[in-house]
């Protein structure tokens, strides 16, 4: 246990020091933003509702959702998109406080001070911002709150945060990850709210002492977010690097890892950019963010190309490398020699009281039964292709997260599930495979592609060609099963696959 904490505790400071400057300058932004726009619609009382109103309306909006939304918007990924995001979730409470707070000060405070002489800034800046300002601190205590747990989800778009331990932590069922991921949001939300709390009260009683206690408490956990750059940017090492991205599932945690041990082998520095969705990381490697990822021939086919057809896998290899480069300049260096496809998996023991070996003897029976699939399956062609090709007619289709879908089979919460052929948890759990007699699951064969600027590159694309068909089905699977399973680490399991390649390759490492 302790060993998995103290391996937690070594990513800390990065996804810590990025996650408190995702918060603080949205939050600076957002207050930049908010208060201006809140003394405005005071003054243009027209605009108060439709200001209001389109605030509202970016709540409305899942937060996980208006994140994506920004990463084609702004054709980019990473702190940007996710900085634009949470800015404008934090917008709401501060505005609306700001405005409640202003507008709720006594008019018959507000009519002394205009018998005194006061002019209206006179009055908004000595009466109404002083009186009001508890209220308006309110909002912006509730928005430090939200953008801090908001943030969170940053991860998939490109942007390192605590989410990075959350969503790698889920997808590998490692509940210590989630834990040190949860209890650090916490612990930096509670402390941001005790010092916006101690300058509260700091205005309230004009203490100079509390407001510089509260404001070098902002200054220490804001430099803590730097530390991570500074010691980046000082730290002397010449060699060229190369940006690694992989998606948010464990087959992938581990390859990235498996080519950062390759390339570090070659000379270069590398640098992993964990948890990205499954287009946003087809975006990054375009448009140069990351230099290099392992996908799936499957996913490029259908997802990239919009291609509704299955030919054999060859073709699919050959058509898809030619596409990447005229298309996008990308590189598809070659299959690692193993295939992460999806396949319909049943408890032995329900696929055996149903007499049920392949999707054939499936299609009898399916209505009757309740299907899972990941959150994509069921929009995707694969299931179309398959529900078509054996006139599938499930009672219920259950959508889950992928790392759940295992459970809800071995627990018979579903019947049938549409499975990942390496996961390690087929074996573990016991499942049986459905055989497809008629190929209408298409070919996933997972590929190496480089960015434009990687594949100019020889040294580079020669230092991952050894990983090229060195790496079936089952190593895949028993690499995937040392995280999964047995609960070792990632690096374990990437270095036994290194060694599995080498071995492969006749002893080259």
């Amino acid at each position: 246990m302790w060993t998995a904490i103290a391996e937690q505790l070594e990513l800390l400071p990065e996804y810590l020091g990025a996650h408190i400057l995702l918060t603080l300058i949205a939050m600076g932004a957002g207050i930049a933003l908010s208060i201006p726009l809140a003394l405005l619609v005071i003054r243009v009382r027209p605009l108060q509702g439709p200001a209001l109103a389109a605030a509202s309306v970016i709540q409305t909006i899942p937060s996980l959702a208006l994140l994506a939304l920004m990463v084609p918007l702004l054709g980019q990924i990473g702190r940007v998109p996710a900085v634009i995001a949470l800015t404008a979730y934090s917008v709401l409470p501060i505005l609306r406080n700001t405005v409640t707070g202003i507008m709720g000060v006594d008019a018959a405070i507000i009519e002394a001070a205009r018998g005194v002489g006061m002019r209206p800034s006179q009055i908004l800046l000595k009466v109404q911002l002083p009186l009001a300002s508890p209220v308006i601190i309110a909002g912006v205590r509730t928005a430090t709150v939200w953008v801090v747990g908001i943030a969170t989800l940053s991860t998939p778009v490109g942007a390192t945060s605590l989410g990075n331990y959350i969503f790698s932590g889920l997808q590998t069922q490692n509940h210590v990850a989630v834990l040190v991921g949860c209890f650090a949001a916490a612990i930096l939300a509670i402390s941001l709210d005790l010092l916006i709390r101690l300058g509260e009260i700091a205005a309230v009683r004009r203490s100079k002492r509390l407001g510089l206690a509260a404001g070098l408490g902002v200054a220490i956990i804001f430099g803590a977010g730097l530390a991570p750059l500074v010691m980046d940017r000082l730290s002397r090492d010449d060699r060229p690097r190369v940006t690694i991205g992989a998606k948010t599932f464990t087959e992938q945690y581990i390859l990235s890892r498996v080519m950062a041990a390759k390339l570090e082998e070659a000379g270069y520095a590398t640098r992993r950019r964990d948890s990205l969705g499954s287009m946003v990381i087809f975006d990054a490697l375009r448009i140069g963010e990351i230099d290099c990822y392992i996908d799936y021939s499957g996913t490029i086919w259908f997802n990239s190309m919009n291609r509704e057809d299955i030919p054999d896998a060859q073709t699919v290899l050959d058509e898809m490398g030619e596409w990447l480069m005229e298309t996008h300049g990308i590189t598809s260096l070659g299959s690692m020699g193993f295939e992460n496809a999806y396949v319909f998996a049943m408890r032995r023991d329900r696929a055996d009281e149903l007499g049920v070996t392949s999707v054939e003897d499936l299609a009898g029976v399916s209505h009757t039964l309740r299907v899972g699939g990941d959150y994509e399956f069921f929009d995707r062609p694969d299931w179309r292709s398959v529900r078509d090709a054996y006139d599938l007619q499930f009672r219920e289709r259950v959508q889950l997260d992928s790392a759940l879908m295992y459970s809800a089979v071995r627990e018979n919460q579903v019947d049938v599930i549409a499975a990942f052929s390496t996961d390690a948890r087929i074996e573990a759990f016991d499942l049986v495979l459905l055989d497809d007699p008629r190929g209408a699951f298409p070919p996933y064969d997972a590929v190496i592609l480089l960015s434009p600027r990687a594949g100019r590159d020889e040294a580079l694309a020669d230092a991952l060609r050894p990983l090229l068909g060195a790496i079936d089905n089952d190593a895949m699977r028993r690499a995937n099963t040392i995280v999964d399973v047995d609960g070792e680490g990632q690096a374990a399991a990437a270095g036994w696959l290194v060694g599995e390649a080498g071995r492969r390759m006749g002893g080259a490492q």
